[in-house]
């Protein structure tokens, strides 16, 4: 049975999430946003998605666009957790997971390193 939990909740989950981050990755982050939806509409069951150029992937001609995005899913998270410990848990990998993407991490090695 899935977890309920307000959006107001579950984005405060995401956001610890984010200050769980060490600080030299937290600050190295540049022009990426991290929202919370619902669910992906082309991959309903998927907890996460960066959508975005890599950082290691920016030459000097990246300029001028909009802000990277890191979506992270409610709705199939709180479906796959029994307790709100696990969703804290899962949110945590979810965020982590994203943000190595921002940072060029694919993901056989977030796997390797426990981020999977």
């Amino acid at each position: 049975m899935p977890v309920e939990m307000t959006q107001q909740r579950f984005e405060e989950l995401v956001s610890e999430a984010l200050d769980e981050l060490p600080p030299e990755f937290a600050d190295a982050m540049d022009n990426v946003v991290v929202l919370v939806e619902e669910f992906n509409e082309e991959s309903p069951t998927i907890l996460g998605l960066y959508h975005g150029v890599a950082l290691i992937e920016r030459t000097h001609e990246y300029g001028g666009v909009l802000p990277d995005r890191i979506s992270i899913y409610r709705r199939p998270l709180l479906q796959m957790c029994d307790t709100e410990e696990d969703v804290v848990e899962e949110v945590l990998i979810t965020v982590v997971h994203e943000v190595g993407h921002h940072f060029g991490i694919d993901d056989e090695r977030l796997h390797e390193l426990g981020w999977g």
